[in-house]
């Protein structure tokens, strides 16, 4: 800001003293809420976090749901940004988004028929168009020829149906380049992140119980797609290890207290440089490694992109069976996604496939629902989850006619095939041998259940190899 000079009288000295005094006491209460809010979340303790956590731990499966204007061209979430179309032409979308024969309940039928205990929705994504009713903006489903509040909608058939609610949000906005240049255009980057905090104050107050929050692109170093500006024009893209380092900031901390203090047992993803509850790993590619540490979520498709694109044939059901078994036996949760046509119609071949799992979950869910992962380590025949004392293989490739599994410290008194047939085991001091008939294998998954004399939680992960001689090993 430029300085001005004026002339003080001793009244408007006083009168500035008490404004002065009236900032600073706003400052410091300002820093001791955050101080309060920081002390608040190392204060929660262990027993206190797990309680919080403990609804989204049992799931272990959900449906992300991408949904908007982009729906209408059907080239994925991304088509404005990737075609590069003018913000006033993609603006146009809206008045071809009427959502006549919309209907929310058939979003949750479709994934409780999946068998899947939490929904997470695009609110609003990068493109800025908001599925619900912000009175500072019109770009919205409300105020736009929709006139309807789809969030609202959404959030009334997922609590209806018994399910969790999650809400996707993007602090980013393509229609403000002060993402792309947020030191040179700092006024319209702060007005970006008024635009957030507003939003996100919307979302907390309006629509009762939130028990997901899913930031995306709201990281400090995601700014300008993680790239930096150079003198002479060059847009330099920042290593790993090196921070966005200029002088906007999306001042996450404040929304963080306010979803604290609106929604205090809301879970929260970390994609917006705030404590996070779970961490995101995105696409089949991000399957990642086992992690009983730090809670995570694998996000991906069911078919094609994130938004709608049509006739895009989706995953067989012996993919998306062995990818939840990998989730869950790596400890993490799988969020499927599915991108609705512009109507909110999700294809029918993808309804189907939803349905095929929902009923392999109906048989064999004992064995992913409230589980976590381990004890045997994902390895070349499959992964493992148990509850309790029971152990759970999913094996899906036998390396010849028996399986053998490292020694663990308990006793196996029964063995049972889940997915049918029979299973024998030998257990030694040196390994633990599972053998089947090669016809009582399941070709998706062959589920055996192994019931200890103790609590499985109490051993210590193992490290399965399969024998490099063993005929089908790979």
């Amino acid at each position: 800001m430029e300085k001005q000079h004026k002339k003080f009288n001793h009244k408007t000295l006083g009168t500035l003293v008490v404004i002065t005094a009236a900032l600073l006491f706003g400052a410091v209460a300002g820093a001791q809420n955050a101080a309060a809010a920081e002390a608040g979340v190392a204060a929660e303790s262990v027993a206190a976090r797990d309680a919080r956590m403990t609804w989204w731990r049992e799931a272990r499966f959900g449906m992300f749901i991408h949904f908007g204007l982009y729906a209408i061209p059907g080239r994925g979430e991304w088509v404005q940004w990737n075609e590069q179309i003018p913000v006033g032409e993609y603006a146009k979308l809206a008045d071809q988004f009427t959502l006549t024969n919309f209907n929310a309940n058939a979003w949750v039928e479709a994934a409780k028929s999946a068998g899947m205990k939490y929904t997470v929705l695009t609110a609003r994504h990068h493109d800025g168009f908001c599925l619900f009713d912000d009175p500072g903006n019109n770009f919205t489903t409300v105020n736009t020829a929709a006139h309807r509040d789809v969030v609202k909608e959404y959030v009334a058939a997922v609590r209806q149906a018994g399910l969790h609610v999650g809400l996707y949000y993007s602090p980013l906005d393509w229609r403000f380049p002060g993402f792309v240049m947020p030191d040179l255009q700092r006024q319209n980057a702060e007005a970006m992140r008024d635009q957030y905090h507003r939003q996100m104050k919307e979302l907390l107050s309006n629509y009762g119980g939130v028990d997901v929050v899913w930031f995306d692109g709201g990281e400090q170093d995601w700014l300008d797609f993680g790239a930096d500006w150079r003198s002479g024009g060059d847009r330099v893209k920042r290593p790993a290890d090196k921070h966005y380092h200029g002088g906007f900031s999306w001042q996450h901390d404040r929304v963080y207290s306010l979803l604290r203090q609106l929604q205090p047992n809301v879970i929260i993803n970390g994609r917006a440089d705030m404590p996070a509850d779970f961490r995101s790993r995105e696409g089949d590619g991000a399957l990642g490694d086992f992690d009983n540490q730090q809670p995570w979520e694998l996000c991906t498709t069911l078919a094609g992109t994130w938004g709608y694109q049509p006739n895009q044939k989706p995953k067989s059901l012996k993919d998306c069976i062995q990818l939840l078994a990998k989730v869950a036996g790596r400890d993490g949760n799988l969020l499927l996604n599915v991108g609705p046509a512009p109507d909110g119609k999700i294809d029918p071949a993808q309804v189907a496939r939803l349905r095929e799992i929902g009923d392999w979950l109906g048989r064999y869910g004992s064995s992913i629902y409230g589980t976590r992962g381990g004890p045997f380590l994902p390895g070349d025949y499959g992964t493992a989850t148990f509850r309790d004392k029971t152990i759970y293989l999913h094996i899906l490739n036998w390396p010849g006619e028996k399986l053998t599994m490292p020694a663990i410290a308990a006793k196996v008194v029964r063995a049972t095939a889940m997915t049918g047939g029979t299973v024998t085991v030998f257990q030694t001091d040196h390994n633990l041998e599972l053998s089947m008939t090669s016809v009582s294998r399941n070709d998706v998954d062959t589920v055996i259940a192994l019931e200890l004399d103790r609590p499985a939680n109490a051993l210590t992960p193992l490290e399965v190899k399969l024998a490099s001689n063993s005929p089908g090993a790979r």
